[in-house]
């Protein structure tokens, strides 16, 4: 039974009566238009009815007599009756419900079809009323049927409504179809179409949705020329675009600007500006935002508590996000899937996966369905700790329940039992995948060859590259970088750089662990000159050490280390020197076993006081050195006759030079 809430009179219920197939063989929406002189009268009586109450009466007391449903054009008369008398929320109401019953027997285009011939077929041309066009292009936008309103749109002659023309816009941009909705509004525009600030608010947050933030203030600016109020929706949707390509300070400033023009936040243009600042990490700003969106007077919903809780999860701060958990419960706002799995990622990632377990057994309880992200956190969380046992069980529980099964569930899986050298099993998952229709992607491939590789069995990794060519699926940095470190751990240093300069010609840019594999590879290979070259040429200026690129270095900690080990190795300590104080310059910070390799070939050139100012250096940064280090130190302070600062050698005390 549909509710239909009268303005004047106590409620009324229309009798949604199920629509009943005419004929088995055919499509049941068939209309079978009726020559019967009591349903012409039916008709009649809607349009002639004097109140809109009086229509809705009347259809109500005829449903239980006939079938209204069949009878479509009651409907139609009544839609008519409704809009022409401005009741356009009961109008779109009805016209939702016809169609939802008709959805049941017959496709949306055919639906579509049917109700807008039944509107267009009300015989008196003084009860027709263009509007109920509007209305329905309104309901079906409502609805989420985006092709069936364009069609209507396209369909009727003439500009619809404003309301309808928002709508249609509207449901656009949250279908993200954003040349259908510029080329629709084009020729809106041309139907000699009047934007209002509702318009405005939803072109800025079309711009702003495709990244366009110059367009977006320029309509701004053109709504606030125009003399229309600025207001909550437009003012927001500026700020989430700015928030979205990471100019916060912007965004503050805008959100500033918004207050002092008399127009008050609300709970979204709050939300906006504390997921952005979320995801810079700036989490004072975002407690801040937090307490004066409170002392507002403003509620926090899911969506906040969502934004917050994954905010610190993805920064680490687990703790912190189940207190927040915890309070949103307590404050009566209950949870949804997207904010378990925020959660349960947080402590899988921070390796709780048996309080992530936890939650999932809770959500169950609870009566939350998981869905595919739920099973795929689980999963990975588990195999990462090497329980693959529990990760596989998980997958015929998805099937039962109805959660179908992505290519992140089984790169997931494959990858752990590569982990465990279990590549049958791998490979068995992955014949699986493609029985379910699910085609092996890059990471698929990528961790077939990474399984072998650890394995040591690089002609299998080689020979599932080969066929990844075949494929045609693209090898990316991780696919070659795993290569690379394969050839070497194979004694393959020619097929190494085979790789890399393969890499190279794909136009693939190597990342820091890519350079640490091949500088790590060619000095343990002796091949120290080389690396050194490889190292200049991404580093460095090519006239030397002196002069330091002010470009972002390609390289990481264990790629210095590596190439001043192979310098120390060689004998070559001055340059090892620079090249470990040139690690600065690039923002790089050396550990413990940087320090270990770069003292050690100080100890075998008996450069005594040097190892005194590197121990120093050390005990300063926090970094305590290892037994393989106190002999060298405690021989080094014997050498320069400091007794007193033997203790040093221990990391108790840094001596003074």
């Amino acid at each position: 039974m549909l509710r239909v809430f009268l303005r004047q009179r106590t409620p009324f219920y229309i009798n949604r009566l199920p629509l009943a197939c005419l004929n088995t063989t055919k499509c049941c929406c068939s209309c079978t238009s009726s020559s019967n002189d009591y349903m012409s009268k039916i008709i009649t009586t809607i349009l002639d009815s004097k109140t809109p109450d009086q229509a809705l009466y009347y259809f109500n007391s005829v449903s239980f007599s006939i079938n209204v449903a069949k009878n479509r054009r009651v409907h139609a008369a009544v839609v008519h009756v409704l809009s022409r008398a401005k009741w356009y929320l009961q109008a779109r109401c009805l016209l939702k419900c016809l169609i939802q019953d008709l959805l049941k027997f017959c496709p949306l285009p055919r639906v579509c079809s049917i109700v807008f011939k039944d509107l267009n077929r009300v015989d008196d041309g003084s009860k027709f009323d263009i509007n109920v066009f509007s209305v329905f292009i309104t309901a079906l936008a409502e609805l989420g049927f985006v092709d069936q309103a364009i069609w209507v749109f396209y369909k009727i002659e003439g500009l619809p409504a404003i309301q309808a023309c928002n709508a249609l816009l509207n449901v656009l941009v949250k279908a993200a179809r954003f040349d259908s909705f510029w080329k629709i509004y084009n020729e809106m525009i041309q139907k000699r179409f009047v934007p209002n600030v509702i318009t405005y608010s939803i072109l800025i947050d079309a711009s702003c949705s495709e990244g366009n933030l110059g367009k977006s203030r320029e309509l701004f600016d053109e709504m606030v020329e125009k003399g229309f109020k600025t207001t909550v929706v437009s003012y927001t949707s500026l700020i989430r675009g700015l928030c979205n390509e990471g100019r916060l300070l912007e965004g503050e400033h805008l959100f500033k600007v918004m207050k002092k023009s008399g127009v008050n936040p609300n709970l979204y243009t709050y939300n906006v500006l504390m997921n952005g600042y979320c995801k810079i990490g700036d989490f004072r700003r975002v407690v801040g935002l937090y307490k004066e969106m409170l002392n507002s007077s403003l509620v926090p919903n899911i969506v906040t508590f969502g934004i917050l809780i994954n905010g610190f999860c993805t920064d680490g701060k687990v703790e912190i996000a189940r207190s927040l958990f915890s309070y949103m419960i307590k404050s009566g706002v209950p949870p949804n899937v997207i904010v378990y799995n925020s959660l349960m990622d947080g402590l899988s990632k921070a390796g709780y996966i048996s309080e992530s377990l936890a939650m999932y057994q809770e959500m169950e309880i609870f009566s939350i369905l998981p869905d595919v992200y739920t099973y795929n956190i689980l999963i990975k969380g588990l195999c990462e700790v090497g329980r693959i046992a529990e990760a596989s069980d998980l997958l015929p529980k998805m099937k039962n329940e109805g959660v179908f099964a992505n290519s992140v569930t089984y790169n997931s899986l494959i990858s752990g039992h590569c982990i465990q050298g279990d590549m049958e099993k791998a490979l068995l998952l992955c014949s699986q995948m493609i029985e379910e229709g699910i085609e092996p992607n890059a990471v698929t491939f990528t961790t077939l060859i990474d399984g072998y590789c650890l394995k040591g069995d690089l002609d299998s990794a080689k020979g599932v590259y080969s066929e990844m060519s075949v494929k045609g699926i693209s090898s990316n940095v991780v696919t070659y970088t795993i290569l690379i470190k394969g050839h070497f751990k194979n004694g393959d240093t020619k097929g190494a750089l085979r790789m890399y300069k393969e890499m190279q010609e794909e136009g693939l840019i190597p990342n820091a662990y890519t350079m640490s594999s091949l500088i790590n590879g060619l000095c343990k290979d002796g091949l120290v000159n080389d690396a050194l070259n490889i190292f200049l040429k991404s580093t460095f200026y090519e006239s030397g050490l002196d002069q330091i690129d002010p470009g972002a270095s390609p390289f990481n900690h264990v790629a210095f280390t590596a190439l001043i080990q192979g310098l120390c190795n060689e004998g070559r300590i001055l340059r090892a020197s620079k090249l470990f104080s040139s690690m600065r310059s690039y923002g790089i910070r050396a550990d413990v076993v940087t320090y270990i390799v770069i003292i050690q070939g100080h100890s075998r050139a008996q450069n005594v006081q040097n190892l005194c100012m590197l121990h120093a250096d050390m005990l300063k940064l926090g970094l305590l050195p290892d037994t393989a280090v106190y002999p060298i130190l405690h021989r080094a302070y014997v050498d320069v006759g400091d007794i007193k600062s033997l203790s040093a050698s221990t990391g108790l005390r840094c001596c003074v030079v």
